[in-house]
């Protein structure tokens, strides 16, 4: 097992970085999902085909990360069924989740294919850097959080402008939560119990999905 990277809190200082760090704490964890939305397809157990990205090239490295905050499940996909997950960064907690070192032209390709816009344009990342938050619409996915940084570059991840306790929760589907798991499994810094018991804790899951349902959908 390896441990999850230590990231700095605060802005960050540069505007205009050519490397990023995305952050992950959904499906993306796992690289094979992540791989539709850079190389373009569909993963397996996903009902969308994507264009992917301008760059498609896998990341240069991916490690396990801890954010401040907390994951819930909520709305309704269209892609998996069930629900979505999101991060909220003014909830007490951890959300494990799984830092993708990728450049910026792919974080905003990534972003915009999570948003159901067209990829191939690149975003402004200057408020969200120094600010920590940059709302880009009212849909979920359309708001960016800059978690801090690592090595020099910005950790970067987009989720919902609305908190959890402010939208009805939606249990995540089997097939979801499967790549969810398995994503966090494969990152080495969490075993099996440990993604169980976090995934199954988490609002939206709890209540609908066992500890023991979910070590088994990742060590069967």
């Amino acid at each position: 097992m390896v441990g999850a990277q230590a990231i700095e809190p605060g802005a960050v200082e540069t505007t205009a970085p050519e490397r990023v760090w995305y952050t992950s704490y959904g499906s993306n964890m796992h690289l094979g999902r992540l791989a539709s939305y850079i190389e373009g397809g569909r993963s397996p157990g996903a009902g969308k085909v994507y264009p992917g990205c301008r760059d498609r090239r896998m990341p240069r490295r991916s490690v396990p990360v801890e954010l401040r905050g907390a994951l819930y499940f909520a709305t309704e996909s269209p892609v998996w069924g069930g629900g979505r997950a999101f991060y909220d960064p003014e909830q007490e907690g951890r959300v494990c989740a799984r830092a993708h070192l990728v450049s910026a032209s792919q974080f905003a390709d990534i972003a915009a294919q999570e948003m159901y816009r067209s990829p191939g344009e690149d975003l402004d990342l200057r408020a969200v850097l120094t600010s920590g938050v940059a709302r880009l619409g009212d849909g979920r996915y359309e708001t960016l959080v800059c978690a801090g940084q690592m090595d020099g570059l910005p950790v970067l991840t987009f989720t919902a402008p609305w908190h959890a306790d402010e939208v009805t929760l939606v249990p995540p589907s089997r097939a979801y939560v499967h790549v969810l798991a398995s994503g966090l499994l494969a990152a080495g810094a969490w075993d099996a119990d440990t993604v169980a018991a976090y995934v199954a804790s988490s609002p939206g899951a709890a209540g609908h999905w066992s500890e023991q349902a979910i070590r088994a959908l990742i060590t069967t």
